[in-house]
């Protein structure tokens, strides 16, 4: 009787706990391998407006993660191939080689990830083999949903309040415990690769950081080992959630869950335990109500498909003040718009790979609403750069604060200065990341564009010269 032989392809699900596809070759298979592509079109290629596609924080995020989870398989007998290509076409050489009958993996919904499962699914027919999915992004199970995807509810308190009365939270599944049978086809790997193979450069730590990210399922579990049991942060979640400086005023969870390293029902069941052990409260239930979010936003992108991309957004209604505005947008980027609250934000992302939520939705706000620029342009850089990209949760934002999107209100648009003297009142983290504006008292830190000459001089910032000076007057919101 033939080996019954599959192959593992991990893709964003870079864990072995609650990990539906691992588990169903398993349960399917007598001999399994394990395989991760870094796909050369997501690390070597441009976004549409001309950045790298996957930048140096999110690809060494990567890189890290894909090492620890290789270690993770090596300790239970098993390892991890390695292959830079196309996936559809790496994947299939495997498949033929190990002569299995099946590639499980954990399916992906948007465009892109879409056209490499089908391309390889063609493939693997006319070699009698196919590829099984299973679910790893959500929270929820769709098929546990009280309604069917295409008639997901378009605004999200409605499907909030849906799915919390209807749908229990199935529980995760348990990282392998027995080590894997040996293999009999040996298969050739390639060396993980370093960002220099990809073309980036090497990346300079920065002590202003909120956290040194570290990717994989390791750090992931011990980062929400450490914000629910060790420090008891989450209780006050709610509270510290709109700060700005260092890693305690938020979870920080959102690169790991990215990448798979960490699974939403994992979070949500720890939330539960610690709220059985510990304490109940808003902050425990508001950290649920983010991952709610989250699958919002990938239900969304499975509803309206390729919409949440296009300029007319999940509304489908195009915003003709809009520009594509390559000057505007790269002033933005690079934090030269002289409004400090907008700047310390784009460098803080730019030295980082990460920005706080509410750094996101008022730099987001200001490059649409104020500066008139093409909202996708700005949604391209945060796909470049951003360490915890998600598409469906990065463009899903995006249509959400340009009023293409997902929100009952016509125009989200946020009063920078007066976000700015509420969420940075003393001007620290302006100071963090604009040191040149450090002199500045907090009480003008905000609107340097109003210093008089002899105030410039006498806290040693010169605008127009050590600062930019303001594309926006800061009047505007006063």
């Amino acid at each position: 009787m033939a080996t019954r032989r599959s192959v593992v392809w991990f893709r964003q699900d870079l864990r072995l706990h609650d990990n539906e596809a691992l588990r169903d070759a398993m349960l399917h298979s007598e001999e399994i391998y394990p395989v991760f592509i870094f796909d050369e079109r997501v690390f070597k290629s441009k976004t549409r407006f001309g950045f790298p596609k996957t930048d140096k924080y999110r690809s060494q995020f990567i890189i890290e993660s894909v090492i620890d989870l290789k270690k993770s398989l090596q300790k239970l007998g098993s390892d991890l191939i390695i292959r830079i290509g196309k996936p559809e076409e790496e994947i299939f050489k495997i498949a033929r080689e190990v002569k299995g009958s099946w590639v499980f993996c954990n399916r992906e919904r948007t465009q892109e990830e879409l056209d490499v499962q089908d391309r390889l699914e063609k493939k693997l027919w006319t070699v009698g083999q196919e590829v099984r999915y299973s679910r790893g992004k959500m929270l929820f199970y769709t098929a546990d949903l009280p309604f069917p995807v295409t008639h997901t509810p378009d605004v999200f308190t409605n499907f909030r309040k849906e799915v919390e009365r209807f749908v229990q939270i199935r529980k995760p599944i348990p990282t392998p415990s027995t080590s894997f049978a040996p293999t009999s086809v040996e298969i050739a790997s390639d060396d993980i690769p370093t960002l220099r193979d990809f073309g980036l450069e090497a990346i300079e730590p920065d002590d202003r950081s909120v956290l040194p990210f570290v990717g994989g399922e390791t750090e992931g579990l011990r980062r929400l080992k450490y914000y629910l049991w060790e420090s008891d942060l989450i209780q006050n979640y709610k509270e510290t959630r709109n700060e700005l400086i260092g890693g305690d005023y938020s979870s920080k969870f959102s690169p790991w869950l990215a990448q798979g390293c960490l699974s939403p029902k994992m979070i949500y069941h720890e939330i539960k335990k610690y709220e059985q052990e510990v304490k109940e409260n808003k902050s425990t239930y508001w950290l649920i109500f983010e991952l709610l979010w989250r699958d919002f936003f990938r239900l969304m992108g499975k509803k309206h498909h390729n919409d949440i991309f296009k300029k007319g957004g999940t509304k489908r209604e195009v915003n003709k003040n809009l520009h594509n505005d390559e000057n505007l947008l790269h002033l933005w980027v690079e934090g030269r718009t002289g409004v400090p609250f907008i700047d310390a934000n784009m460098r803080e992302l730019a030295h980082t790979g990460f920005m706080s939520n509410r750094g996101r939705q008022n730099v987001a706000s200001f490059l649409v609403h104020d500066l008139h620029v093409n909202w996708q342009m700005g949604a391209d850089y945060f796909e470049s750069i951003l360490i915890d990209y998600d598409p469906c949760s990065n463009y899903g934002n995006w249509n959400y604060v340009a009023g293409v999107g997902s929100d009952p209100r016509e125009n989200r648009y946020f009063n920078i200065l007066r976000q700015a003297n509420r969420y940075d009142p003393h001007g620290a983290y302006v100071k963090l990341w604009l040191p040149e504006l450090t002199e500045v008292p907090s009480s003008k830190v905000h609107r340097p564009d109003i210093l008089s000459v002899s105030e410039q001089e006498e806290w040693h910032v010169k605008i127009g010269a050590d600062y930019p000076k303001a594309m926006i007057r800061t009047d505007k919101w006063s």
